[in-house]
C-alpha cells in the first residue's frame, strides 16, 4: 500500500512546481514527493522546500517510503529519537523520580558540554538518558546496583528500547558501548564517551553536595582529576561554586 500523500492519484493542482536553486537562482522543477533534486544548471542538490516530511521525521520506514533521505531529515529523525528515548526512560523507571531526574540532568549537562566540545549529539544525548538504565535489572538479578552489574545489565535493556524505536544499528552499538562501562573510563575513550562521563560526574557531585556528602576541601581536586573536557571543568565550577 502506498502512502496517500505520495500517491499521484491524490495530487491536486500545484503538485508540480518550480523553485529557484539556492546556489545559482535558476529554476528547478520539483514534484511534490521529491525529497531533493539536482539543479540541471549548476549541479547543486537541495531539499524540496515545499515538502512536509511529517512522519518521515520519526517513522522507521521513512527511507523505504521516500527513498534516500536528505541530511536535514536524518538529523530531525535523530533529534526526535532522542525525545522518544527520554519518554521510554521515564516509563522504564516507573515513576522513580530520583533516577528520572538524574538522567534528565545528565542529558541537560551533556547537551551543554557537547555543543561546545563536539561529538555526535544523538549518541551523546541518548547515552545520557539511558546510562543508568541497567539499575532495575541489576537490583532484580543481583540485589545490587554496583557499577559492574549496571554495566552488565544496561546494554541489553538499552538495545531493546532502541530497537523498538527503530534506531539504526550503528547508533545502538555506539550507545551500548558507552553504557557498558560508563563508570569506568579507559585510556582511549572517544569524545562522545567523555561528554557523557563528564555530565554524569557533574550531576553526581551536585547531588552529593546537596545531600551534604561532599567535602569542600576535595571538590576542586575531584573536578580537576575526574572530568575530561575543558567545558566540563568550567561547567562544574559554575554549578558547584568553586
Amino acid at each position: 500500500m502506498q502512502c496517500p500523500g505520495q500517491d499521484s492519484r491524490y495530487w491536486k493542482q500545484g503538485a508540480i512546481f518550480e523553485v529557484k536553486c539556492p546556489n545559482c537562482d535558476n529554476q528547478v522543477e520539483f514534484f511534490k514527493d521529491d525529497t531533493s533534486r539536482k539543479c540541471p544548471t549548476c549541479g547543486h542538490r537541495f531539499v524540496n522546500p515545499h515538502m512536509d516530511f511529517g512522519c518521515a521525521a520519526y517513522c522507521q520506514f521513512a527511507e523505504q517510503c521516500l527513498g534516500s533521505l536528505p541530511p536535514e531529515v536524518v538529523a530531525k529523525q535523530e533529534e526526535l529519537l532522542k525525545d522518544r528515548v527520554a519518554i521510554q526512560m521515564k516509563r522504564y523507571f516507573q515513576g522513580d523520580k530520583k533516577r528520572i531526574q538524574h538522567a534528565n540532568k545528565v542529558a541537560y549537562y551533556a547537551e551543554k558540554i557537547g555543543k561546545e566540545e563536539g561529538g555526535d549529539m544523538a549518541v551523546v544525548l541518548i547515552s545520557a538518558y539511558l546510562h543508568d538504565i541497567g539499575i532495575p535489572e541489576a537490583e532484580r538479578k543481583h540485589n545490587s546496583s554496583a557499577f559492574k552489574y549496571q554495566h552488565q545489565e544496561g546494554p541489553p535493556v538499552a538495545r531493546a528500547i532502541l530497537e523498538d524505536l527503530g534506531a539504526k544499528e550503528d547508533l545502538i552499538t555506539r550507545v551500548c558501548e558507552i553504557i557498558d562501562h560508563h563508570h569506568s573510563p579507559g585510556n582511549n575513550e572517544d569524545l562522545n564517551f567523555k561528554v557523557v562521563f563528564d555530565a554524569d560526574q557533574i550531576t553526581n557531585l551536585e547531588e552529593q553536595k546537596q545531600e551534604g556528602n561532599l567535602e569542600p576541601s576535595t571538590l576542586q581536586d575531584r573536578i580537576d582529576n575526574s572530568i575530561f573536557t575543558r567545558t566540563g571543568k568550567k561547567l562544574a565550577q559554575q554549578i558547584l561554586g568553586t
